[in-house]
């Protein structure tokens, strides 16, 4: 198959939603139309023993929810799809902020009681900041909830989308009859919440045809052609373009818990979802169709398997082929690496690949080399832009809460924060270390892995510290700022990268430090964010 053939035929889109508007569960029916799995698992389930194939963590089958973002890929009639996993909890939004960066589309996932949430609202804003093509998703209509009218005008409200819908429910809830599929003409026909196989499709040539009464029941008939009516008066007709600049969004219905509207939102995601995207450097604008390789890390791992204790990097592919044992060049450190068993992704499932395409990630073995953000090119130095960072929200004192495995503490503690789980500081004065989050269930999570995946425990003490401000200055000698390093000595720390830190106490004593020093920058993002052109 010729290169640009290749490149064609891929889809690398990110799923995104709030917690619990069944993200992980519609990722598992995808897996299984795909044929990638024989049997989906449930996020939460006692019935069912299988977990979810992307909530691989201990933590997450747990506590059933996404604290990582999974990378999932299979084939399905002759395409290959690239699945991000996202986590809906805020406190992992770092993750899927990074990983919106790696993707060429996106479906977001609506709860059809909820509607739309705070997190949902939060990550669309980021992918619309992108023109990021996005599909929406309105999942559980197998259960009561809003009307769909009602809910594609909070969609369109709470959001600012454009949305068209392309398949429309008939009833919801107990009176679920199926879906009609306006793009495809055709009817599918919902088999009951027991039935676990793929459901009767009936094509209807025109919605005015009596076989839709008797499919259906004449009172929903009746209900569906006004609906119907309703929609093609209020709702702009789908544009290929104005769907693929991120101008108008396709809505589709269903209930990914019975396999219901999958198959029909993976047909049509198929149909009109982009193929992998150019992307800008700070030099210049990459195609995918270059011939020379380049990509980019977006997302660190440790402990996929924790038995063999490896860490991965994931590369997203932007131009030309990656190959099995080439030498390609590593921009920041400026040296050539040779990767020997690059891989591809089953969730923790990993299978050695020797030539991979643009719009693909691959996983790469890593000993400390990579950062996230860090580019890798045939030879060429790019930087690619906006791999986003956030400074932290929460911040704690670690300890160790056993000093015979000091060691293992400070490697794990090391690899974690590589991960961008969460960011380290060591205060100036006495040594101490300090984890910074996005949100306090990090901690938590830190926590856990530390003792099951290194074998080291810890415990935490509250700091009162309200913002983390990357220090710069012009001259690093002048009277100023040897003052300023003076009174704030106890407030200053290094970052993993070894940059100078100010751990303010309040917004009032920031709001003075500013006053008092104007010959000091106060940067709320970091040095490499700078340089990442956020």
């Amino acid at each position: 198959m010729k290169f640009t053939d290749e490149i064609a035929r891929r889809r690398t889109f990110g799923i995104i939603s709030h917690p619990d508007a069944g993200k992980t569960t519609l990722t598992e029916k995808l897996l299984l139309y795909g044929g990638a799995i024989q049997e989906a698992g449930a996020v939460k389930s006692n019935k069912i023993k299988k977990g979810a194939a992307s909530d691989f963590m201990e933590i997450e089958r747990q506590r059933g929810i996404s604290v990582s973002t999974s990378v999932l890929a299979f084939e399905y009639d002759g395409t290959k799809i690239n699945i991000l996993d996202t986590p809906g909890h805020k406190d992992f939004a770092e993750d899927t902020y990074r990983t919106l960066t790696a993707v060429d589309s996106v479906i977001v996932v609506v709860d059809v009681a909820k509607g739309v949430e705070e997190q949902t609202e939060k990550l669309v804003e980021v992918c619309r900041m992108r023109n990021i093509p996005m599909i929406v998703f309105i999942n559980k209509m197998d259960r009561e909830g809003k009307d769909a009218f009602d809910l594609l005008d909070e969609i369109e409200q709470k959001l600012g989308l454009r949305v068209t819908p392309l398949s429309f429910p008939i009833g919801m809830g107990y009176d679920l009859k199926g879906i009609y599929n306006i793009k495809e003409s055709n009817v599918n026909l919902f088999a009951g919440e027991n039935s676990k196989d793929i459901h009767n499709t009936v094509a209807v040539k025109d919605v005015q045809d009596p076989q839709l009464d008797s499919l259906i029941g004449s009172k929903a008939a009746t209900t569906l052609r006004e609906e119907l009516e309703l929609v093609e008066g209020i709702y702009p007709p789908f544009d290929s373009e104005e769907y693929l600049s991120g101008k108008l969004q396709p809505v589709f219905f269903g209930s990914a818990l019975h396999n219901f509207g999958v198959r029909e939102l993976l047909d049509g995601f198929i149909d009109i979802a982009p193929t992998p995207r150019a992307k800008k450097a700070e030099e210049r604008t990459v195609l995918p169709t270059e011939k020379d390789f380049s990509g980019f890390v977006f997302k660190i791992h440790a402990n996929m398997d924790p038995k063999h204790r490896d860490r991965l990097a994931f590369i997203k592919i932007v131009s030309g082929t990656f190959e099995r044992n080439t030498a390609y060049k590593h921009v920041r450190l400026d040296k050539n690496m040779k990767f020997s068993s690059p891989n591809a992704f089953f969730a923790e499932k990993k299978e050695i690949v020797d030539i991979s395409y643009p719009g693909d990630i691959v996983g790469l073995h890593d000993t400390g080399n990579f950062k996230i953000g860090d580019t890798l090119t045939a030879g060429e130095t790019l930087h690619y832009k906006g791999i986003p960072a956030f400074s932290p929200e929460h911040f704690r004192y670690i300890n160790n809460a056993d000093p015979l495995k000091s060691k293992q503490l400070n490697k794990g503690v090391d690899q974690l924060m590589d991960e961008g789980v969460a960011q380290l500081f060591t205060l100036e004065l006495n040594g101490r270390k300090v984890i910074g989050t996005v949100g306090a269930l990090q901690f938590e999570v830190i926590q856990y892995r530390l003792e099951h995946e290194y074998g080291a425990t810890c415990s935490y003490e509250n700091l009162n510290v309200h913002k983390a401000c990357w220090v710069d200055t012009a001259d690093w000698k002048s009277d100023e700022f040897k003052d300023f390093a003076r009174v704030k000595s106890k407030f200053l720390a290094k970052d993993k990268r070894n940059q100078l830190v100010f751990l303010a106490d309040s917004s009032f004593s920031l709001q003075m430090t500013q006053q008092k020093y104007p010959s000091i920058i106060f940067h709320f993002v970091s040095e490499f964010d700078r340089l990442s052109g956020m």
